[in-house]
């Protein structure tokens, strides 16, 4: 698979960004979704973000086909406008190739050219590989939250972490 590039979201990616959220939801080991949301659902989201103008980054192969993706979305209420929730994947055919650094980098960089101060996260304890890039890029455990998830009759902790600028 040979990517073409990291570039911020259009309307001609979310018929194949929607595809992938599907694809990693299903999964049942990254996102807080076990499926993606209905179609209008998703084109809402993504039109919100981008029209709020919050970073929203995809990873495309060379037939412009969506292979991951990060956006930061923003926090409910006044007083933390200046935070944004950071959500992040990629197709597993797209893992382990460097695309999470670059994406996660582009959406930092975004984030910070917004006038955004903080970027927050939840990740599974056990999303060992995601921790290590959270890290990497210098974002800080805050806590972890107990039974944050409940997937198929089992809890899962998750790590709360934050990059500050």
């Amino acid at each position: 698979m040979t990517v073409h590039s990291i570039v911020s979201t259009e309307e001609r990616h979310f018929e194949s960004l929607h595809k992938a959220l599907d694809v990693v939801a299903r999964e049942q080991k990254y996102l807080a979704l076990t499926q993606a949301p209905p179609w209008k659902n998703s084109l809402a989201f993504y039109r919100s973000v981008l029209a709020q103008g919050f970073p929203h980054v995809v990873a495309v192969d060379a037939d412009d086909k969506v292979v991951g993706w990060c956006d930061v979305s923003p926090v409910f209420g006044h007083s933390r406008a200046h935070i944004g929730i950071l959500g992040i994947a990629l197709l597993p055919e797209a893992r382990g190739r460097g695309l999470g650094t670059q994406l996660l980098q582009a959406a930092i960089d975004r984030s910070w050219a917004r006038g955004l101060t903080r970027i927050e996260l939840s990740v599974r304890a056990d999303n060992l590989n995601a921790k290590a890039l959270y890290e990497r890029l210098g974002f800080e455990h805050e806590g972890l939250a107990r039974r944050a998830s409940l997937i198929d009759g089992i809890y899962h902790d998750a790590f709360r972490m934050a990059l500050l600028r």
